[in-house]
């Protein structure tokens, strides 16, 4: 989609991004110093090695390079490992790394051209599932897999005093969205969703807007009660940025749906 689509009022992602990150889980450095072998069902390996507490040194195939990376300690033993790359800076990567059952969830995105899709998102976002360490040694605990456990869920996300947004969780593949507190109040919009399960109570969603070029990734941890995600997007100066963000989650309500009339 391209500005062509956007309402004159509608606010641009560098609009609301700013104070976003109140809420946030603090980064943690306890990754400094290891290293991590990914092996994912794609086919695909990375080996990451965090020489700083914001530095990681990677290879993929022939590909290799050290880059910008965070990571936050989203539940016990559990890393949110958000990427970027200087020589690729209309993508970005974050591995959901479980340290305990050696289970990982790998999610790519890259903006898009505009024109490149039609009638999609520009930021499209690829999710794959694997495992740490030596593959063929089996890890424990679930795979990650998509879900359809928030389907009927609606939920309230305060990122901070002035971003609190509710969240209606529709079907497999969209959500609909509205601003309470911020910016945006009186703004909403049902776009595209993705849903995967990680643990017990752990779910990653992301989200691909419609209107403006911004998709967003989330860990939530049921346990906590807390959302720890970042945006990628196109600002309003036109500079691809990756931004943290955070809330803390109150559910509010669930639909039922009869048999035989279940969404997608």
């Amino acid at each position: 989609m391209n500005d062509q689509n956007r309402p004159a009022d509608w606010k641009h992602f560098d609009d609301f991004a700013a104070g976003i990150a109140t809420n946030r889980l603090p980064k943690t450095d306890a990754l400094r110093g290891q290293t991590f072998k990914i092996t994912l069902k794609t086919g695909r390996t990375i080996d990451l090695a965090f020489t700083a507490a914001d530095t990681v040194a990677w290879s993929e195939g022939a590909e290799a390079g050290a880059d910008w990376y965070e990571a936050l300690e989203v539940a016990p033993g559990i890393f949110f490992i958000n990427m970027t790359f200087a020589a690729r800076p209309a993508e970005d990567e974050a591995f959901i790394v479980d340290t305990r059952t050696r289970r990982v969830l790998s999610v790519r995105e890259r903006v898009r051209e505009p024109g490149e899709a039609p009638g999609e998102p520009r930021v499209a976002q690829t999710y794959s599932a694997g495992v740490l360490g030596d593959p063929a040694v089996p890890p424990t605990g679930r795979e990650p897999a998509p879900t359809r456990d928030l389907i009927g869920l609606t939920a309230h996300y305060t990122y901070s005093p002035n971003h609190v947004y509710e969240h209606i969780y529709l079907s497999s593949q969209r959500y609909a969205w509205q601003n309470l507190v911020g910016v945006q109040r009186g703004h909403g919009d049902v776009d595209l969703a993705t849903t995967w399960k990680f643990a017990e109570n752990l779910y990653v969603f992301g989200f691909r807007e419609f209107i403006i070029p911004v998709a967003s990734l989330f860990f939530y941890n049921w346990d906590t009660m807390r959302s720890t995600g970042k945006f990628l997007g196109v600002t309003s100066q036109g500079k691809v940025e990756n931004k943290p963000a955070g809330a803390f989650i109150e559910k509010k309500s669930r639909a039922v749906y009869d048999h035989g009339q279940e969404p997608v």
